[in-house]
């Protein structure tokens, strides 16, 4: 198959364009590198079957081109990071939705299948743990900036299901949760490199809040292999998954967890909100995925443990330095 993957340069983007070489399939990146790194493609760039396109998805005439010759498309370019989002909420907005309307718009001419890369903020404050699928979204208040990337990803999910219901355009929605591995960048407020990097240099660990918020994080090549499957499902089309692993950590225990398998001398100091994203940062206390969906639909589970993960980050890491 042909595919085209938006946001090719990513953290995400790269690995989906590396699992998707080694299955055998032709494979054109798109990206406008605001984010994403030629570094993320070193590997897939040696692959005849890999092409390399810089631009961006917020140009219907590039897209259009690229769609033509293309069987299937992951859409995963998008703004991403706690920080940008924060300081940048237009960028955001602009890019997250028109962004998706180009990508759509252009793929509905030919219907071939598109998955979308949504995120698990679109679940907003609710308080209902392990998130379903179906469960109501309940963001802030369009004051708080951070709402700004939920609200857009929540409005790229109608899009796609509109398409789905109203034009016949195969579309999968993928809700990723924290996915990690190599080549994840600690610049953009991501924590698990951020929190390794800071270790490996001697520290502080640097935690914002209290610590007893928690996340779960899944591993970057389980993640893309969850992606290939549902893009490759025709079960999958209209429909919305959780994907990412359902194994909870405190941020405080993660901070430790690194310290443990990286630099035991490390210190770990935590830091207010306000001083790291300033007034008015609103943070979740818990988000957990329920999977029972993409287990029933797919039969996948992720494969790494944290521990697994850690490692995988700071072996990366190391190698870079």
């Amino acid at each position: 198959m042909r595919f085209l993957v938006t946001g090719g340069a990513g953290f995400i983007g790269s690995h989906l364009c590396d699992r998707l070489l080694a299955a055998g399939h032709h494979v054109t990146a798109v990206d406008d590198l605001s984010t994403g790194s030629p570094a993320n493609l070193r590997a897939a760039r040696r692959n005849p079957r890999f092409h390399f396109v810089r631009g961006t998805v917020l140009d219907p005439k590039l897209v259009g081109r690229l769609v033509e010759r293309a069987d299937a498309v992951a859409h995963l370019a998008a703004a991403v990071g706690v920080m940008l989002v924060v300081r940048s909420p237009v960028k955001t907005i602009e890019t997250n939705i028109r962004g998706t309307e180009v990508v759509l718009e252009r793929a509905a001419r030919r219907r071939i299948p598109v998955l979308i890369a949504s995120t698990s903020e679109v679940y907003g404050k609710g308080a209902k743990v392990p998130f379903a699928e179906g469960d109501d979204s309940v963001l802030g208040p369009p004051d708080r900036g951070r709402w700004a990337y939920a609200a857009s990803k929540l409005v790229d999910e109608f899009l796609a299901l509109s398409y789905w219901r109203e034009r016949g355009l195969p579309v999968i929605v993928a809700r990723l949760f924290n996915t990690v591995g190599p080549r994840q960048t600690g610049r953009y407020g991501m924590v698990l490199p951020r929190f390794v990097e800071q270790s490996l240099r001697g520290g502080p660990i640097t935690v914002y809040g209290d610590g007893r918020q928690s996340r779960c994080f899944a591993h970057v090549e389980d993640v893309t292999g969850a992606l290939e499957t549902l893009l490759r499902t025709r079960r999958a089309w209209g429909r919305v998954f959780n994907v990412g692993s359902d194994e909870e950590i405190t941020i405080g225990a993660l901070a430790r967890l690194v310290r443990r398998r990286t630099n035991p001398a490390a210190a770990i100091r935590l830091v207010p909100y306000r001083r790291a994203y300033g007034e008015g940062f609103e943070d979740l206390r818990r988000r957990v995925p329920d999977l029972a969906n993409i287990r029933r639909v797919i039969r996948w589970r992720p494969r790494f443990t944290l521990e697994n993960i850690v490692d995988s980050v700071a072996g990366h890491l190391r190698g870079s330095r």
